[in-house]
């Protein structure tokens, strides 16, 4: 069994792996024996150590994918530098918060444009890799608890990751003849830079703790295993799902 989730032989594209889920994700699917390939704007140095001191590849691609124009080049840069793409983590996601009565254009346009934009056409991009190259895939898009509630003050966010779980069950009916296996990991409420305003906000925080069973803001290290999974041999049969990691948010 422990060799369906080998990643072995295997290269991993994961967007925003600079730091927080991102980075978790990716040494997580290193630790399982993938090469990986961090897109981002910002230095993943961190990152590759990490990787690294697994015994994988790291290769580093910069990339603002505000800009969907770069998605192409993403994509070749990780075939040339590791020789494929066999997992795509579409993981990159930024927020903008406001009421929505006073929410502007540039914050609905700078989030839909990272976080959906980018997603389709990156996954678009990967899909074809695989496609030409006639072998298996796997696309993991990162979603969010408010893939299924609406939130509040966060109109651009609620919007992209409510497209983010259609767009993962879209590709799923699309692609898995094709042996591409695309799916998404909803994250509960983590402790990362997303969510430090609401974590620094006594009232805010305390209301997220109480309403958690776990009782524990999540840990970037808790979406390892669901990642792996999903990227994995293990997972094969698996398409269109939206697998929620999220301390029991959604049960309670």
């Amino acid at each position: 069994m422990a060799a369906s989730f080998s990643l072995e032989g295997k290269t991993a594209l994961v967007t925003g792996a600079n730091t927080g889920l991102g980075q978790a994700i990716a040494v997580a699917l290193a630790q399982a024996g993938a090469n990986i390939a961090a897109v981002g704007r910002s230095s993943a140095q961190a990152t590759g150590e990490q990787v690294e001191a697994a015994g994988r590849c790291f290769a580093e691609i910069t990339a603002d994918l505000g800009d969907v124009s770069c998605v192409k080049g993403v994509v070749d840069q990780a075939v040339a530098r590791l020789g494929g793409v066999d997992i795509l983590v579409n993981n990159a996601g930024i927020i903008r918060r406001n009421d929505a009565l006073e929410f502007t254009e540039d914050d609905w346009d700078s989030v839909m444009n990272v976080n959906l934009k980018s997603v389709f056409f990156l996954s678009q991009a990967a899909a074809r890799h695989m496609a030409a190259e006639g072998k298996p895939g796997k696309i993991i898009n990162i979603a969010s608890m408010l893939s299924f509630q609406g939130g509040i003050r966060v109109a651009s966010y609620t919007a992209s990751k409510s497209g983010v779980a259609g767009l993962t069950k879209l590709l799923a009916n699309e692609w898995a003849a094709r042996g591409i296996n695309v799916n998404a990991i909803a994250p509960g409420y983590f402790a990362t830079n997303n969510t430090e305003a609401l974590r620094a906000d006594e009232k805010r925080n305390t209301e997220i703790l109480a309403r958690i069973p776990a009782g524990r803001w999540g840990d970037p290290g808790d979406l390892g295993g669901a990642a792996v999974f999903l990227s994995s041999s293990a997972a094969d049969y698996v398409h269109g799902t939206v697998l929620a990691v999220d301390g029991g948010w959604l049960a309670r």
